[in-house]
């Protein structure tokens, strides 16, 4: 089917937009915040007070997060680290979600208007992508930078654009900016472009991918904004030292720490709900299509890509739910392919019927999924997206101190907190003024109220033996206990 006239196309994508948007801004900051939420969020606070941005290759990734959150922040009217609140941080990752669907917009041309309409109707509303979206964490940018780079890489060479060519060196830049395992998907494209113009017919496809033009002006635009952006826009240089410990880092971590996951774990998690079999076999469908599709070479690179990198993420013991939204950008593209495949495989009135029968059904389905596991029990242990998730049971622990403080008639209490992984408490303390972390052990001095992690109790017995003990559930299997004068 041919594309429709761009006015039109754009009116379409842009009501798919703002669906994603309704569907996303709903109860936006009552989840708890996730551990990683709160190093990001605090990451925000330090930048709002007027410190740069350094960069760390040991666990708290690049800067490209940040860089979009800061100026929202700002106009939001934010000053410090505690005026910051839930919903305005997860309006960054809601933001680039939606710009996702736009990009299926954009995308028309490569992939197919029928296929990038199912697909950023699949973006919008299914659980998954819904779900991570209004996380504040670097996956959702991540995955619409790279959507942007595929889709200028491919106009760039397809239009010998320099134009294009230099938005592809940027997007590339954003993700890299985003997460160091970018270069995963650097390679996987690299074995795809080449893979796919040694497999096609005409062998001179090989040497359109090399055009010196736009490769050079890619990979200066690339090295540029990587550099600004990492270096705090100059302010940090020596953030370029750090990117030499990050593949160490990368591939220490690969190895699990303790998030060790079997090789099929994201494949259990695509197909989970009631309407993740059903997607996960459209798209499945799809992608065996894609090898016959010679009308639509794009199709056959990116199922290719797909390939690469579902087996590289599989095969890496280190695995987080999180990490599968980078998926759902070829799963939803080739449900959209075998769907559209099936309307035109036949005009006749029962079978399109049937077709749209299933589709009514798939879309009651995904409603389903979508209130259970981002709106109704989005912080629950038995939520496969909620990942070692904050426990709501924590949420009482600020309520508790503001009201302890009260009866104390104390303005300004010491806090003392001795646990070694605190996070996500000083998102939840940042309204109290006197508090201080230590790790277990070290000397802590007096305090007002003590939080402690369990296995911290034992070593500061003296001065806790004349306090009492209140227990509040931080994650699963993990407790917070908040010492209180008898």
């Amino acid at each position: 089917m041919a594309n429709p006239l761009p006015k039109i196309r754009w009116a379409v994508f842009i009501a798919l937009g703002l669906l994603a948007l309704a569907v996303r801004l709903p109860q936006l900051g009552e989840r708890p915040m996730h551990t990683d939420e709160s190093i990001n969020a605090y990451i925000i606070g330090q930048l709002l007070a007027g410190e740069r941005f350094n960069y760390d290759p040991q666990d708290r990734h690049g800067p490209a997060l940040a860089a979009a959150t800061l100026p929202l922040a700002k106009l939001q009217g934010t000053k410090k680290f505690s005026d910051l609140t839930e919903s305005e941080l997860r309006l960054t990752t809601v933001l680039a979600g939606t710009a996702t669907i736009l990009l299926f917009g954009a995308g028309c041309e490569m992939f197919g208007f029928i296929p990038c309409l199912i697909a950023a109707l699949l973006f919008a509303a299914a659980p998954l992508p819904v779900y991570y979206n209004r996380y504040f964490i670097h996956e959702t940018l991540f995955v619409a930078a790279t959507f942007g780079f595929v889709l200028t890489g491919w106009r760039a060479f397809k239009n010998n654009s320099v134009v294009q060519a230099a938005l592809a060196g940027a997007c590339a830049a954003l993700m890299f900016a985003c997460k160091e395992t970018a270069v995963i998907h650097f390679f996987a494209l690299a074995v795809a472009a080449l893979t796919f113009g040694l497999w096609k017919p005409r062998r001179k496809d090989v040497a359109d991918l090399w055009q010196p033009k736009l490769v050079i002006t890619a990979v200066v635009v690339f090295l540029f904004v990587s550099v600004m952006l990492l270096t705090w826009f100059g302010q940090n240089w020596k953030a370029l030292a750090g990117l030499s410990q990050a593949i160490p880092n990368f591939t220490s971590r690969a190895g699990g720490e303790g998030h060790e996951k079997p090789f099929w774990y994201y494949a259990q998690l695509l197909v989970g709900g009631w309407s993740g079999g059903m997607i996960s076999g459209l798209a499945l469908i799809g992608f065996f299509q894609a090898f016959r599709k010679q009308d639509r070479s794009a199709y056959g690179f990116l199922a290719l890509y797909t390939l690469c990198i579902v087996t590289i993420y599989s095969a890496i013991p280190y695995k987080t739910p999180w990490l599968a939204l980078n998926f759902w950008l070829p799963v939803a593209l080739f449900a959209g392919l075998a769907i559209e495949s099936f309307w035109f495989a036949s005009a006749k009135f029962y079978v399109r019927m049937t077709i749209l029968t299933f589709l009514i059904a798939l879309g009651i389905l995904i409603a389903h999924d979508t209130r259970q596991r981002v709106f109704l029990n989005p912080g629950d242990e038995k939520n496969p997206y909620a990942y070692a998730h904050t426990s709501e049971d924590l949420l009482g622990l600020p309520t508790r101190l503001e009201e302890l403080i009260r009866q104390n008639k104390n303005a300004h209490p010491r806090i003392a907190v001795i646990a070694s992984d605190p996070w996500p408490l000083p998102w939840y303390l940042r309204k109290f003024s006197g508090v201080g972390f230590w790790q277990p052990g070290q000397e802590v001095g007096a305090a007002d109220f003590f939080i402690t992690s369990t296995e911290a109790t034992e070593k500061y017995g003296d001065q806790l033996k004349d306090l009492r003990p209140e227990f509040f559930g931080a994650r699963p299997g993990v407790l917070i206990i908040l010492w209180t004068p008898k």
